[in-house]
Order: C-alpha cells, then structure tokens, then sequence
C-alpha cells in the first residue's frame, strides 16, 4: 500500500511543475489543428448526410414511379377481353 501512495505521490509532483512556454505554445497548436480537423468532419458528415438523402429520395422516386407506371398499365386487362366475349357468346 505504501508503494501505491508513493505512486501518486510522484505522479502529483510530476503534474505540479510549472509548464514552459514552448509546451504551452505546443499545446495551442494542436488545440488548434484538433479544432480544424473537428470542423472538416462536421463539413464531411454534413454533406455525407445530403448525399445520402440525396440518393434515398432519388431510389424512392424511381420505386414510386415504377409502382405508378406498372398500375396504369393494361395490356393485362386485354388478355381476359377475349374469354369475356365467349362467355357473352355463349349465353
């Protein structure tokens, strides 16, 4: 146990000492390139998010499309005209 606290000890002195101006500077300069890398993610995300919508309205538009063409179709309909007539015929 003695060995543990004589851990923290050393490690608070260690963090207690003054910083230089060279490590502060340092440490600006990263703060500053992590801010940029920060904000070129968001801009990536945002546009990855618009392109995504993008492309789901385009594949909804296309389905809906083809789902409203294939509805008004009626060349179907011509294949039973001919079986309607004999049964008219018929009778």
């Amino acid at each position: 146990m003695s060995d543990q606290k004589k851990e923290t000890t050393n490690k608070v002195k260690h963090l207690d000492r003054k910083l230089k101006q060279t490590e502060i500077d340092f440490m600006k300069l990263i703060e500053e390139q992590n801010v940029q890398r920060v904000l070129k993610l968001k801009k990536t995300r945002k546009n990855n998010i618009l392109t995504g919508i993008a492309l789901g309205i385009s594949v909804l538009s296309i389905y809906g499309y083809s789902m409203y063409a294939v509805k008004q179709e009626k060349f179907l309909d011509d294949f039973e005209e001919p079986a309607k007539e004999e049964i008219s015929q018929s009778q």
